[in-house]
């Protein structure tokens, strides 16, 4: 028999922002025992020293959340030229310095425009990624360097919002990248092109799919609505598990296409999309989950919200 969690029945997403000091599970944790949910995830990791856009999916919500984790994210960030640490970011020990003052913008720009588009990365060795079972960063702290292969990112925008030049050069960029990019590996790399050492020193998520800063909540906000009420005063800050789908096409189907799709069985859908994932409402228009037009023309379902 399973084990019944604890807490509150909450579904919904939050659109976090954050805090330095702090890594996303720890953030996921907090805001879960405000919320006292009994059921909740993160998007996709964000390094102790960044802050920013961190969506959390409760309830329901976890169902959909790959989409969120597959999706694209933009960053504000600030790298330091001239100085390499064993993390590639300020969290890190100094592990090489080499003066940057030979660095122009002419040639800080054909450099940032040499690691735009599909690029190879290499993962860092501080990073979540799990190589035999074990996150890398474990193995790291234990003094092992694994081989890792690369992987192919998208570097869609990569761009100069400041220079300060100097044998420590400062350079803040924005960027919009593909999931699984490294804004600390981007740094290392652009450092490298330049020939000198380089590091993260501030990182901002400023997007993540749909969602973006303008929509975030802080935990301050949570904290203070939660000492003013109860638990269930924080649910106005949720937003609709669909929210996190707005890419796809809605489609909506009849009370008898509802009954049989709940059953997990695929239903013909007249005057539809002729293919691809699609949100699914029923006749009401109430959500229902995602679902796949099949090329015999079958609307099957993918992922339904529990009824």
């Amino acid at each position: 028999m399973a084990r019944r969690r604890k807490g509150r029945s909450v579904n919904g997403l939050l659109v976090l922002d954050k805090p330095s000091g702090l890594s996303s599970n720890a953030a996921l944790q907090h805001t879960k025992r405000l919320f006292g949910a009994a059921k909740a995830g993160h998007t996709g990791s964000l390094d102790p020293l960044a802050t920013g856009v961190l969506p959390l999916c409760f309830g329901e919500a976890t169902k959909f959340s790959q989409f969120l984790l597959d999706a694209d994210k933009g960053y504000l960030s600030t790298f330091i030229l001239g100085v390499g640490t064993d993390t590639a970011d300020a969290d890190g020990e100094i592990v090489a310095e080499a003066p940057a003052d030979h660095v122009t913008e002419e040639s800080l720009l054909a450099a940032m425009a040499a690691l735009t588009g599909n690029i190879e990365q290499v993962p860092p060795m501080y990073s979540a990624l799990k190589v035999d079972g074990q996150p890398l960063y474990k193995r790291a702290r234990a003094g092992e360097e694994v081989e890792r292969a690369s992987r192919s990112v998208t570097i869609r925008e990569f761009g100069l919002h400041a220079f300060a030049p100097g044998p420590r050069a400062e350079v803040k960029v924005q960027v919009l990248c593909s999931k699984g990019t490294y804004v600390r590996t981007l740094a290392e790399d652009l450092g490298a092109t330049l020939g000198v050492p380089a590091h993260v020193s501030a990182l901002r998520r400023c997007q993540s799919g749909p969602f973006a800063l303008e929509q975030c909540v802080t935990p301050e906000q949570l904290t203070a609505a939660r000492e003013q009420g109860t638990e269930g005063d924080l649910d106005p800050f949720l937003l609709p598990i669909e929210a996190c789908l707005p890419h796809l096409p809605r489609l909506v189907i009849s009370e008898a296409a509802t009954f049989y799709i709940r059953q997990g069985q695929p239903v013909v859908v007249p005057k539809g999309p002729q293919s691809g994932m699609v949100r699914v409402a029923d006749a009401e228009g109430q959500f229902l989950g995602v679902g796949e037009l099949r090329d015999d023309g079958k609307l099957a379902p993918k992922r339904l919200l529990a009824h």
